[in-house]
């Protein structure tokens, strides 16, 4: 949506004009389903509790941009973003939600902030991974803790959700130069599991148990 009022100058617009683009995608990521690097940063901030973080906006990206290129140029494809306030807990990647897999397969993701989108594909995920066996804690989430749950092994998994990403497992976490890498580099089975069921409801060519897919005739 965007402001279409011909005039110059300070103040709300008077009229706007609403469009949708739609068009054939592939993979958000070049490398496919490939699991991706992440780069946390402890340094930046990407939005505060009261901003438009939790909204689906552009200004919910725009603070990400500089970092997100710094860390591309040293092959990172996105940023994991830490709490404005503390610099302590996990909130979001650049373009999507993250979830972690322990390994008595239960998944923890980051309770939802007022900084923190709340993505569709992390909605489906919270509601479809029990129905696989696999419970969902939705709480806050130490990045000390849970570096040091990979670095003992009890993070098993971890993978990015999004409208765009879909299900897009993490290999390598990287923090204060210190590189985590998670399940040898290699997409997890519950990733996996959990990439073929949505993807599987969301073509049609599974049931949709939800009530998440309308005919539009």
């Amino acid at each position: 949506m965007i402001a279409v009022t011909p005039k110059l100058g300070l103040g709300a617009a008077a009229s706007y004009l609403h469009f949708i683009i739609a068009g054939p995608v592939g993979p958000y990521f070049k490398s496919g389903f490939d699991p991706v690097s992440v780069y946390v940063s402890d340094v930046c901030r990407r939005a505060v509790k009261g901003g438009v973080g939790e909204a689906k906006t552009g200004g919910n990206y725009a603070a990400s941009l500089y970092v997100g290129e710094e860390v591309a140029s040293k092959g990172f494809s996105q940023v994991l973003w830490l709490d404005a306030i503390e610099g302590r807990y996990i909130e979001e990647v650049g373009a999507m939600n993250i979830c972690f897999v322990y390994k008595d397969g239960s998944i923890a993701t980051p309770a939802l902030s007022g900084s923190i989108l709340a993505g569709i594909t992390r909605d489906s995920v919270v509601q479809l991974a029990p129905t696989l066996g696999h419970p969902v804690r939705e709480e806050r989430l130490d990045i000390q803790e849970v570096l040091a749950s990979i670095a003992a092994g009890d993070i098993t998994e971890v993978f990015g959700c999004g409208t765009a990403a879909v299900i897009s497992p993490v290999g390598r976490l990287a923090y204060r130069d210190t590189d985590y890498v998670i399940n040898d580099n290699a997409a997890g089975p519950v990733s996996q599991k959990l990439y073929r069921a949505l993807t599987a409801i969301q073509y049609g060519t599974a049931e949709d148990p939800f009530g998440w897919v309308s005919s539009v005739l």
